[in-house]
């Protein structure tokens, strides 16, 4: 709900980072008339798209972070993958306060919010638990980290009472977070990850935890009880909490019983809904499924209406997502999965045995998990990137191990390895920034590399004359 003391009429305000929350940061901070200035570590020849989309009124101090600039600020707003800055902590020190795109823009929301979070699984999560509330009729923004900044939501339907927005939030955006209230807020899983800016797990399950923490006695949380970490998490909430499991059947909450996910709100009665589901794949897409399912419900969706979303969901892009069958051999893009935890729970109860493609840029974790997925799961590994000698040592004497230079190479290898039945998937356990932009450009480099050896491997099938 909005927080009545936010005024900012003629504050000061410093937006650091100049992606899309932090433009939407300071476009919302201006249009509430506060006096702003944005500030980014490249220079303004690299910004000129973001620089034009922002009212001529505010002000502009580009390539670096100069210490001057943070001196005298109200409000400092920070972008999620901005690294901790001297400044900052002196401008706090200051009296200036610091906070980020989330928490500003939840000052500003009327609405009944959702907010989920977790290490893997939070995308999809958010994406179902949007489209089951959309399909109820209510006013619905879904967003967050999966996309479009909240601040984007301030001041349309969803974003006022009535409506209801559906946020995904990253540990990096929870550590700012202070006043941040959802009505409903989901945790799904926490698995190692960020530890190249973690000093530790116990520090990085504390900022998942804060997205609890402003709750009351009044909210919900959702809480995937087959996970440790989570439940570890869970016993220092103060909301009611309404459990999950894939693995046990539950008084109240969400669970699997044979071909159907079940749910049951407190005093109500058992409702079914398909598991199978061709969107939907693997255990890990039955948690997912069953936390949106449980958090719709809870504000108040039909089932009905949660049935239909349900089975007219598809995968989003990069997430377990088929992109080519070839000789019985599926191929998947799971390009998102972009840490050893993703892969472990992408593979856990996955329909065929795996040639995995995986490797990129290493973010500090052991691949150990990873080694016991594979062997429960794995046919072959074909690895690329820095983590590739890595992730070898792990998985040598589990599964067959080939090295590729490329993407194109990796593929070959892969089909070459896979028996018909099998899938090839792409899930690095890794960061993509050694080889590419980001996972969406490892994602094209893998669709274009299937496509190419579908393509070829078409051609050079003979062809048996016609008979008469």
């Amino acid at each position: 709900m909005q927080s009545p003391q936010r005024d900012l009429a003629g504050k000061r305000v410093l937006v650091v980072g100049l992606g899309r929350s932090g433009l939407a940061a300071a476009r919302l901070c201006a249009g509430k008339g506060a006096l702003v200035t944005v500030n980014d570590a490249k220079p303004a020849s690299k910004l000129e798209a973001e620089l034009a989309s922002l009212p001529a009124s505010i002000g502009r101090e580009l390539g670096g972070h100069p210490d001057a600039v943070f001196e005298g600020q109200d409000l400092i707003v920070l972008s999620p993958g901005v690294p901790p800055l001297p400044s900052i902590a002196a401008a706090r020190a200051r009296g200036a306060l610091v906070t980020g795109e989330i928490e500003l823009a939840s000052w500003f929301i009327e609405s009944t919010m959702v907010a989920i979070t977790g290490t893997n699984g939070k995308s999809t999560t958010t994406s179902l638990c949007g489209s089951i509330l959309a399909a109820n009729g209510q006013p619905t923004f879904v967003g967050g980290n999966l996309g479009t900044p909240l601040c984007e939501a301030v001041g349309t339907p969803a974003g006022r009472q009535g409506g209801t927005c559906v946020v995904e939030v990253s540990s990096f955006q929870l550590e700012t977070a202070r006043t941040l209230r959802p009505q409903v807020a989901v945790l799904l899983n926490i698995s190692p990850d960020h530890l190249d800016r973690y000093p530790d797990i116990e520090s990085y399950i504390a900022a998942k935890q804060r997205v609890f923490a402003a709750q009351t006695a009044s909210d919900f949380a959702v809480i995937n009880i087959d996970d440790p970490n989570v439940e570890a998490a869970a016993r220092k909430i103060h909301s009611r909490c309404i459990l999950i499991s894939t693995h046990q059947a539950l008084a109240v909450g969400g669970w699997v019983d044979g071909d159907s996910l079940c749910v049951r709100l407190p005093g109500g009665p058992v409702e079914y809904y398909p598991a199978q589901l061709p969107g939907l794949v693997g255990r890990h897409n039955q948690e997912n499924a069953l936390a949106a399912l449980v958090a719709a419900r809870l504000l108040g969706a039909l089932p009905a209406e949660a049935r239909y979303a349900l089975v007219s969901f598809r995968s989003l892009p990069h997430r377990m997502e088929l992109v080519g069958d070839f000789g019985d051999i599926e191929f998947y893009d799971d390009s998102k999965g972009t840490n050893v935890g993703a892969v472990v729970a992408a593979l856990d109860g996955f329909p065929r045995k795996v040639v995995l493609i995986a490797g990129g840029r290493d973010k500090g974790g052991s691949y150990a998990p990873l080694a016991e997925a594979m062997r429960k799961q794995g046919r072959a590994a074909v690895l690329i990137g820095e983590a590739a000698p890595k992730i070898r040592a792990a998985l040598t004497g589990v599964v067959p191990v080939e090295m590729a230079n490329d993407m194109d190479e990796a593929v070959q290898l892969a089909a070459g390895m896979a028996e018909r039945g099998d899938a090839v998937v792409l899930s690095p356990a890794c960061s993509s920034f050694d080889m590419y932009r980001d996972y969406a450009h490892r994602a094209e480099a893998y669709r274009i590399a299937v496509q190419t050896l579908i393509t070829s491997t078409s051609d050079k099938i003979p062809i048996d004359p016609e008979v008469d």
